[in-house]
C-alpha cells in the first residue's frame, strides 16, 4: 500500500498507509488531534536500504575488496549423487 504525508495546523508530519481507493484528504493528527491535510510528496522509487541495494552495493564492493578466506569453514561438502538416467550423462559436468 502506498505511503501519504499529512502535516497538521501545528506543522506535525506523518505518515499513513491506505489503498489508492481509501485514501481521505485529512485524518486526525497523533499528537494533537486537530484535522491534519495530505500533502502532495514525491513517489518514493528508491530502492536504497532494501535487500537488492545491499545486495548490488556487496557485489561491486567486493570486485575491489575481495574477502580475504583464511580457511575451511562450515560443515564439509556433500559429495554429488550419482544418477543412472541415461539423459542426464548427456549434461555438462561442473
Amino acid at each position: 500500500m502506498p505511503l501519504y504525508d499529512f502535516r497538521c495546523p501545528e506543522g506535525t508530519v506523518f505518515e499513513s498507509t491506505f489503498p489508492m481507493a481509501m485514501v481521505p484528504d485529512s485524518m486526525a493528527c497523533p499528537e494533537c488531534q486537530q484535522q491534519a491535510r495530505r500533502q502532495m510528496s514525491p513517489p518514493r522509487l528508491s530502492i536504497a536500504g532494501s535487500a537488492e541495494f545491499r545486495l548490488i552495493d556487496s557485489t561491486k564492493r567486493s570486485a575491489h575488496e575481495p574477502e580475504v578466506v583464511t580457511g575451511r569453514t562450515g560443515a564439509a561438502r556433500q559429495a554429488t549423487r550419482y544418477t543412472h538416467n541415461p539423459l542426464h550423462q548427456k549434461l555438462p559436468r561442473p
